[in-house]
């Protein structure tokens, strides 16, 4: 019970098939799994062992996806982190998972506490030495912390078994369609659930894997397609966006996918109709990293549930409930739950937040929904103050935390700001007790936080809107925010 366990066999069955391609760049299927395996080795040489935690700090490359595959195989559990996070964002995670190392880019700044080795130049002609006869785990083991709050003060994340990941993998097959002679294009970064899952399943179902890291330009998306034959896609919104701003002629290689997949946030009603008239395949696939998927949505649904997120997929059960746990009718809006086979067990090391989110085997993903008499789901907000931007998850708590380091920031308060482009912005208010410029605070922001962390705009006000127990009430901060084009 191993994501990698299929390499063998494509290794015979088909030795000549590209198993990924990056320019000029081939990995056939027929040096995948040794080179799988070689790289495996290569990670235990360096001080790693079965059940070790390490952080993945990368670029998206073929070194990358291969790590990802030999980490699996050698038992290792994958710590994804966002190479463009600070050393400080990256130490917090770090620290909470226990990570015994980190792989990191050449150049970058080693982190506190933990050891860090570069994927750098001559990282090939290291695997090279190793031998692919290496014995591995077995077993229904750790695979990956599937974080779900980037770098809180207090991190969560499950660890998600093998057995969970091919139970995500087979509701791929299923109801979207995978296959061995599906050409993929992976075009969203290895850091997203989505865009490090789907790759992986690619490898293992026996299709191609062409790659396509950010950043690029839209024009740049649909020739790539047009120029490797691409069957099969997954963007998030924010790219999708960027995609329909072409004109139309521009988009005739997306009419010929046999699937456009989008997750990571909601579409726009509007923005669903578009998508399923430009192509046929297109799909919108509503899920959690700690749960994997819930509903999809295909152009084949009718127009009238355009906008819903569609029904449940293969072997989950969704229910919407009130306050008390308890199923509501057709149409009730309530705190969406669902429970199946790739359903995480609970947050790694933090009972309460396990306790709030996992319950009597339910996951509560912390949005609000609707489900109607036809089964469709409906998205009607999050129950938490969780910021969305372009399919990443953002704790207004991190970003409070940098605009209060300044020494003339009394108070701050972070909420979402409606965006055509990134579902979500982020607005900050703050009370001054000294001199500082908004443009001075975002200035500060940029320094201790990732890019798409940084406010768009940073208001100055007198006082926040407070209940009587002195809590910032954020809706009405949010409500004076005029939504972005």
């Amino acid at each position: 019970m191993n994501i990698t366990e299929t390499f063998g066999h494509h290794a015979r069955a088909v030795p000549d098939r590209p198993a990924i391609v990056h320019g000029e760049r081939v990995v056939l299927y027929r040096d995948l799994d040794a080179l799988v395996s070689c790289t495996a080795a290569h990670l235990y040489s360096l001080g790693l062992a079965q059940g070790d935690v390490a952080g993945v700090a990368l670029k998206d490359s073929i070194e990358h996806l291969v790590i990802l595959a030999a980490m699996a195989r050698a038992g290792i559990v994958i710590l994804p982190l966002d190479w463009r996070w600070t050393p400080a964002e990256q130490e917090r995670v770090v620290s909470h998972f226990g990570a015994r190392m980190v792989l990191t880019e050449p150049g970058k700044q080693d982190l506190k506490g933990v050891a860090c080795v570069v994927v750098g130049p001559d990282w090939n002609a290291l695997i090279e030495k190793k031998s692919a006869q290496q014995s591995f785990p077995g077993g229904d083991l750790p695979l990956l912390m599937s974080l779900s709050s980037g770098t809180t003060g207090r991190p969560k994340g499950p660890r998600i078994r093998h057995s969970q990941f091919l139970a995500r993998y087979r509701v791929f097959w299923i109801n979207l369609g995978f296959n061995s002679q599906d050409r993929f294009l992976s075009a969203t970064p290895f850091y997203y659930g989505g865009g490090r899952t789907f790759p992986l399943t690619m490898l293992y179902s026996g299709g191609t894997v062409f790659m396509l890291p950010p950043p690029y330009e839209p024009e740049a998306l649909c020739e790539a397609v047009t120029k490797y034959r691409i069957s099969s896609i997954f963007l998030v919104p924010t790219l999708i966006r960027r995609l329909l701003t072409l004109p139309a002629e521009k988009l005739v290689p997306i009419r010929s996918l046999r699937l456009l997949l989008s997750s990571g946030s909601a579409l726009h009603a509007e923005e669903r109709r578009t998508l399923r008239a430009l192509c046929p395949g297109f799909v919108e696939y509503y899920s959690s990293t700690e749960g994997g998927g819930v509903s999809f949505l295909t152009a084949e649904d009718p127009d009238s549930f355009s906008e819903s997120v569609g029904r449940p997929v293969f072997g989950v059960e969704v229910q919407c409930v009130d306050e008390n746990h308890l199923p509501l009718p057709a149409r009730g809006i309530g705190r969406i739950r669902y429970r199946g086979p790739a359903v995480a067990d609970g947050f790694w090391n933090d009972p309460e937040a396990s306790k709030e989110a996992f319950r009597d085997g339910w996951w509560y993903p912390g949005d609000l929904g609707m489900l109607d008499e036809s089964g469709y789901l409906y998205l009607k907000g999050r129950s938490k103050d969780m910021i969305i931007r372009g399919g990443i998850n953002i704790y207004p708590g991190e970003v409070e935390a940098a605009l209060q380091s300044h020494p003339a920031v009394a108070d701050s308060a972070v909420v979402g700001w409606p965006s055509r482009e990134f579902n979500e912005e982020i607005a900050a208010f703050v009370i001054l007790r000294g001199t500082a410029t908004p443009g001075e605070l975002r200035d500060l922001c940029k320094t201790r936080l990732a890019p798409y962390k940084v406010p768009r705009e940073v208001f100055v006000v007198k006082d926040f809107p407070r209940n009587t127990l002195g809590k910032v009430i954020k809706a009405d901060l949010s409500a004076g925010l005029a939504p972005l084009g």
